[in-house]
């Protein structure tokens, strides 16, 4: 055990100097597997999801500044994901599905390969049929998509195995990503009913483990990974009411907290042996604008008048709650039964947060858990981002940006973007000093590191941009509507 403990423990202090700052002349460990990704950006926002890179990266970027290459691209919101030599992307041309290999240096087409389709996913207008990121390592690729499932392939594009999954029942489609965790690929698969974590042999193919996640019923969080002090490997996992901790060998739900709001969407960023993570699921779960209805016996009692012995939208007095209801009705049989009513009291009840928590132990964290929490401005979609001692909260709208002081989430700023007042969806991202915010009208504001909200360059691309960033070596991978931009230090 002693080696991948001390490999850990490299990684932790790695993930800890980039939020710092320093210089991370450490390097963690070369691992002795050929399983290992040989680049940092080999998942969905970075290294361990924590949109952080190493090295230095320019700040003026643009359509015409910076560009080391640019190339029309088929539609689709995944994110640039990377190998040493290659750019994996999904996207749809023609109503199929495609995965793509691109040559990093130049944005030429290595191999494309079609994933089947059997079925149409109503999916939210924000979202796409091809939103999951690919994960990566140094043998393997793999993808998912809601209208299909999990496909993986070597990195030549030869195809490995294939698992059809679905249909799913997410009232916004699926968009969590997968992860790579050694010879484990995990999925999540929130959703409004049946929702569950799974575990695949990333070798071959076949279902290791599947745990119900009975309480997650919206959402699409993509996991972290933390490694305990004896060398195992846990998921970390956001859900509706709780963040909970799985052993990726065995699918074993090992710890959770409580408090978490009924809906989750942005991935949580693991530094050291603190997590930080934050969801918001409507205005109604503001601090102080929690609503307070009875059990569903009483409830009945009060409040259905047609005698049905379920709760229907017509019946409940509060406008506010009507409009959301289709949340609520898991089903989609347009009336509330108790086990629907039960959730609907505890989505009402739950509060719009963000949190500190340390990680690790067993059973019930909460009580020693939660470092801090903080109720304000709190983004849906746009995940954390911990830099240089400061945490960032991007809000889904109007370009309001907060910063915290990460070790004790006091406020230090908060101002709307100069230029950038619009929606976002990508994740911030941060290196070289500089922190990169994309609009979904695409529009690129950049930040000096350190809790200034003040731009320091503001460019517009021109189409709308849903995709995280890819920062490695010095170069910017960006994906807009119909174009992928490689920038960096001409």
């Amino acid at each position: 055990m002693y080696p991948q403990r001390m490999d850990n423990v490299f990684r932790s202090l790695f993930a800890l100097l980039l939020a710092l700052g320093l210089p991370a002349c450490i390097n963690p460990p070369a691992a002795s597997s050929s399983s290992d990704s040989s680049a940092a950006w080999s998942r969905f926002r970075g290294p361990n999801g924590t949109g952080l890179a190493r090295g230095e990266y320019p700040a003026e970027i643009g359509p015409d500044a910076g560009v080391l290459w640019a190339r029309e691209f088929p539609p689709g919101h995944s994110s640039p994901v990377l190998s040493e030599q290659c750019v994996f992307l999904t996207g749809v041309e023609e109503e199929r599905l495609f995965t793509y290999a691109l040559d990093r240096d130049t944005g030429a087409t290595l191999w494309r390969r079609e994933a089947p389709r059997p079925r149409r996913t109503k999916l939210h207008p924000k979202n796409h049929a091809a939103a999951a990121s690919a994960a990566v390592d140094g043998d393997s690729v793999v993808v998912f998509f809601d209208e299909y499932g999990l496909l993986a392939y070597d990195h030549d594009g030869q195809e490995r195995w294939r698992l059809p999954l679905g249909p799913f029942d997410n009232v916004y489609g699926m968009a969590a990503s997968p992860i790579i965790v050694g010879s484990v690929v995990v999925l999540p698969c929130d959703q409004s009913t049946d929702s569950y974590v799974l575990g695949v042999s990333k070798q071959s193919g076949e279902v290791l483990w599947r745990v119900g996640r009975p309480q997650a019923v919206s959402g699409h969080c993509t996991p972290v990974v933390h490694y305990t002090p004896e060398g195992r490997a846990q998921v970390i996992l956001p859900g509706s009411y709780l963040l909970d901790a799985y052993d990726a060998q065995t699918g074993e739900r090992v710890w959770w907290v409580r408090g978490l709001p009924g809906e989750m969407k942005s991935v949580p960023v693991l530094l050291g042996e603190t997590l930080w993570t934050h969801g918001f699921a409507s205005p109604l779960n503001n601090l102080g604008n929690q609503i307070e209805y009875p059990p569903f016996a009483e409830a009945l009692d009060s409040m259905d008048a047609d005698k049905s012995g379920t709760i229907s939208a017509p019946e409940i007095e509060e406008k506010r709650v009507r409009q959301l209801f289709v949340f609520f009705d898991l089903d989609g049989d347009e009336a509330l039964d108790e086990v629907e009513w039960e959730g609907t009291r505890a989505s009402l009840a739950s509060v719009n947060s963000a949190m500190a928590i340390s990680v690790g132990g067993r059973g019930d964290r909460t009580a020693e858990a939660v470092q801090w929490s903080y109720h304000r401005s709190i983004p849906q979609l746009p995940s954390p981002l911990v830099y240089k001692g400061v945490y960032y909260l991007l809000a889904d709208q109007g370009g309001l940006l907060t910063a915290l002081t990460a070790e004790s989430g006091e406020p230090l700023d908060k101002s709307r973007l100069e230029d950038a007042v619009d929606a976002y969806y990508a994740a911030p991202v941060a290196g070289g000093g500089h922190v990169y915010l994309l609009s979904e009208s695409g529009i690129l504001s950049v930040l000096p590191a350190g809790g200034s909200l003040d731009p320091i360059h503001t460019v517009e691309f021109g189409e709308p941009c849903y995709a995280t960033p890819a920062l490695e070596d010095g170069c910017i991978w960006l994906r807009s509507a119909g174009h992928l931009y490689c920038f960096g230090n001409l």
